[in-house]
């Protein structure tokens, strides 16, 4: 059996792994991969995020593409699997459906946040959709694609983890998590304000015996946290990596949008999410984010479930991401185990509608083989 498996980003090539041990697990036959890196092109050169930045790299897009198209057709693989990086990935998967072969996407496009114009054109492209999030398959009633609900491999990631873990209940040091974000537009943003919403605690006695933990994600990040640490003579703990296990132990956290949101949602930490971007960025975002009312994906998934009650996860973005209202916010679970716990339920009850009937990664592999034997 041949698989041309493509995953353009990091986590999609985390899940693509998973998904290469399932299908040799389930197939009863040989299986031989290819993919973007059989071809030479690496990670890093294909996560390339925002219009301009991508524009600036045409040419080599365009020869990824036509490189790709080229083994479609030459090597003529029995099904082609896209995991999310839906710009390329999606092109490359309507190319081979034309020519007869079985398109598997992983990953709904989020189509439910913004322009759901796209989905017939996705519908189009594609034979199986495998979806992580339970109200996405409702979206392609009609269009005649086959859309499913697999479930959220992080979650299962963080439910084998929990059986394994020996972490005490408690901690000998209340610990502050703080994740500014990732890249340094995202930290030169947030963190100043997370700094002095730090201040406004202890001036008011709401951070004492507080341990405030920075985890950076790269060496880029690190250097960055420190210099801005330095500027506002402040003194924190900055770590390398390790922002799951610091969520799990964590107090409470504050936390830029992105996955890191999810992952303290299934780490059932209380957390603040917060985000600004340019203001123009964020007039633009406002009128073409029409689709939901939050950002952060525990409230997308408690929302669209319904949404009674509170939100799973405060959001404070631009203007009402002050250090006043950061403060106000942690100062409440700091000072109330039953207000932390009140914030635990709520994250149980969104992060339970994104457990299936088994493993994610697994059920996708016998869908892929079940099509393919079809």
């Amino acid at each position: 059996m041949k698989v041309l498996l493509l995953a353009g980003e990091e986590s999609g090539v985390i899940y693509a792994e998973r998904l290469k041990e399932s299908l040799k697990a389930l197939a009863g036959q040989e299986i031989e991969f290819a993919g973007y890196d059989t071809e030479g092109f690496r990670t890093g050169d294909l996560a390339v995020m925002g219009f301009l930045p991508v524009l600036k790299r045409l040419p080599y897009f365009l020869r990824v593409a036509r490189t790709m198209k080229g083994v479609i057709e030459r090597w003529r693989p029995h099904v082609v699997v896209t995991i999310d990086y839906p710009g390329l990935n999606l092109k490359l998967a309507a190319f081979a459906k034309a020519r007869g072969i079985p398109a598997v996407h992983i990953v709904c496009p989020q189509v439910w946040a913004w322009h759901q114009s796209r989905i017939p054109r996705i519908a189009a492209s594609l034979t199986k959709l495998l979806c992580f999030f339970p109200f996405e398959p409702a979206l392609f009633e009609g269009t005649g694609l086959d859309a499913k609900f697999i479930g959220h491999p992080m979650a299962d990631v963080f439910a084998a983890e929990a059986k394994n873990s020996h972490t005490a209940e408690g901690t000998p040091q209340r610990t502050l998590a703080v994740l500014p974000g990732s890249r340094i537009g995202e930290i030169r943003r947030h963190l100043p304000r997370l700094l002095k919403a730090l201040k406004i605690l202890r001036a008011k006695g709401a951070a004492e015996g507080l341990g405030v933990v920075i985890p950076a994600a790269n060496e880029r990040a690190d250097a960055e946290i420190r210099r801005i640490l330095g500027a506002a003579d402040e003194e924190c703990e900055v770590t390398r990596g390790g922002a799951r296990d610091l969520l799990r132990r964590a107090t409470c956290a504050v936390v830029a949008s992105g996955t890191a949101t999810l992952e303290a949602a299934l780490a059932r930490c209380p957390t603040v999410l917060v985000y600004a971007v340019s203001p123009l960025l964020a007039w633009f975002a406002r009128r073409v984010i029409t689709g939901v009312r939050h950002i952060g994906l525990a409230n997308v998934i408690w929302e669209k479930s319904g949404g009674e009650g509170e939100a799973p996860m405060p959001e404070l973005l631009q203007e009402d991401f002050t250090p006043e209202a950061v403060a106000e916010r942690l100062e409440q679970w700091l000072g109330s185990e039953d207000a932390r716990a009140a914030a635990r339920r709520r994250l149980d009850g969104a992060m339970a509608l994104l457990q299936s009937d088994g493993d994610a990664l697994g059920l996708a592999a016998r869908e892929i083989l079940n099509l393919q034997r079809e």
